[in-house]
């Protein structure tokens, strides 16, 4: 059904789609590229929510030359009307004849319309192309419409033994400085970065995305204002933490989850949320602290946290990808452990990965891996 034009002018659209990935949360990477039979007339993305969308960019490229041509977006043209006009009607208006989509929109007030105004309007529509490489592009968007959850991404670093820290709690660095740096162009494209209390007690970390180790491709292609801060979320249920730490007074948002409101004096830029425990426990359930930030708006969740919360978040299956970095070094049995599972009892029980993605950051070994789900 597709041709080799066909696809190839897709693949320009993934690619500027992808040049939002900094900037669009929590709306989501859309590339549009208008063509005359081989000619790109108009292209364009969406960079940020309450902006124009990719399609209206790339009509406004193309200008007359609109009409008669096809157009090929990533994700199904908008039906209806938010804080932007609907992009199928723009479409419509511009005269383009054919619109070619990667995937149809899961958003419940899109889902199909945009492709039934295009129809209804004489255009040719055609869905479907490169849909796998689409759908990777807003991972998180996706799952928020379809399951009202957010994706959630497990970072965690070790020692080729799988080693996290020394007996002592020694821990920094394990990895090199390349492999923080592509921790921070993960953090960049993550809605929230969650974390724990214990770990901002041990480390007083930041948690936030620092633009010099960003990278020359990225800072090239944006101002450093444009780049999001994630907000940061702390699970904090004994309500350990003070105004004191650093992170509490670094550009961006905070939310403390706690199962009861501190009377702290907090900046105006820290919130409480009240999330109930798990039954007989004094801990958080995770599952409807993800439920809260889903319903918040946050559909991409990036964890930097240790050993119990990395556990916690696989064995209540809410990890949808592991990113795991690995140095060449080893620490021994008995340093610390990269996560405190219950213990099993039987090869059925355990965590089946499916590994995406293998590469060498500098000295350091990367694996992406996905969860299988029975």
């Amino acid at each position: 059904m597709f041709t080799h034009l066909n696809t190839r002018l897709m693949l320009r659209a993934i690619q500027l789609a992808k040049r939002g990935r900094f900037t669009t949360a929590p709306n989501p990477n859309v590339g549009c590229v208008i063509a005359r039979g081989e000619e790109i007339v108009g292209e364009g993305f969406h960079y940020r929510a309450g902006e124009p969308h990719a399609e209206v960019f790339a009509l406004k490229q193309a200008g007359t030359l609109a009409k008669g041509a096809t157009a090929y977006v990533t994700l199904e043209p908008c039906s209806h009307y938010g804080r932007t006009p609907p992009c199928a009607e723009a479409l419509i208006k511009s005269g383009i004849s054919k619109v070619i989509c990667a995937m149809v929109d899961p958003n419940p007030m899109v889902a199909g319309r945009g492709v039934e105004m295009l129809q209804k309007a004489g255009i040719d529509v055609q869905v479907g192309l490169l849909e796998e490489e689409a759908r990777a592009l807003n991972l998180g968007f996706i799952k928020s419409m379809t399951k009202k959850m957010p994706f959630v991404e497990l970072k965690l670093a070790s020692s080729l033994d799988g080693k996290t820290a020394l007996a002592n709690g020694e821990s920094k660095w394990i990895t090199g400085s390349c492999a923080r740096a592509d921790v921070q162009r993960h953090r960049a494209q993550a809605g929230a970065i969650l974390s724990t209390s214990a770990t901002v007690i041990a480390d007083d970390p930041s948690l936030n995305v620092r633009w010099s180790e960003l990278g020359e491709q990225v800072q090239a292609q944006y101002a450093q204002e444009d780049v999001r801060q994630p907000i940061r979320v702390i699970i904090d249920s004994q309500n350990r933490l003070t105004p004191a730490y650093q992170l509490f007074h670094l550009p961006g948002k905070t939310i403390l989850a706690r199962t009861e409101k501190g009377d702290e004096d907090w900046p105006e830029s820290v919130s409480q949320w009240v999330v109930p425990t798990r039954q007989n426990s004094q801990q958080i359930d995770l599952t409807e602290l993800m439920r809260q930030l889903a319903e918040a708006g946050i559909n991409h969740i990036w964890v930097e946290a240790g050993a119990g919360l990395a556990g916690g978040l696989l064995d209540a299956q809410l990890v949808d990808s592991l990113i795991l970095y690995q140095a060449p070094k080893l620490m021994g049995a008995d340093s610390r452990s990269l996560m405190n599972l219950p213990t099993l009892t039987a090869m059925d029980q355990v965590i089946d990965l499916n590994i995406t993605d293998v590469r060498m950051v500098d000295c350091d070994l990367k694996i992406t891996a996905a969860i299988k789900r029975s």
